[in-house]
């Protein structure tokens, strides 16, 4: 969620602050239906230390997203569990994704600055190899008579 340095009081969409009550109200479904959800694990809040349950914003949209599927799509609730199994999966897979792509984008800055400083350290006092073909052409060779 935050790192080290996040405020302990800031509220984000993962805070859980709702009571079941407030959370069947804003929810639109009645608190029997969420401890359902809760157990069949559809839904699972967070516990305070006494074991009472403590929603956040996304929890309340996620009941919102199970009710709409299962009244108004008539999707089961062992079938929206494995629907929002696989958006978790997906999310998860986006992430890891983007973490690798800035890897890979990372790797390609840092052997493009390599190869350039292999560039820049060439010998430039050297005559490039040009290919000699082989051709026909008579080399006579006479031994130095000086060195003898």
């Amino acid at each position: 969620m935050g790192g080290p340095n996040r405020n302990p009081y800031e509220l984000t969409d993962e805070t859980p602050v709702y009571v079941i009550s407030v959370a069947a109200q804003l929810s639109g479904l009645h608190p029997q239906t969420l401890r359902q959800y809760d157990r069949l694990g559809l839904v699972s809040p967070d516990r305070t230390a006494g074991r009472g349950r403590r929603y956040s914003a996304r929890d309340i949209t996620l009941l919102r997203v199970v009710q709409r599927l299962s009244q108004e799509e008539g999707i089961n609730l062992a079938g929206i569990k494995r629907i929002i199994e696989l958006e978790n999966q997906v999310a998860a897979l986006q992430a890891r994704v983007a973490e690798l792509q800035q890897s890979v984008d990372g790797a390609a800055v840092a052997m493009r600055q390599r190869e350039q400083q292999v560039h820049a350290s060439y010998r430039r006092d050297l005559v490039p190899y040009q290919d000699v073909r082989q051709s026909s052409a008579l080399v006579v060779w006479r031994p130095d008579r000086r060195r003898r």
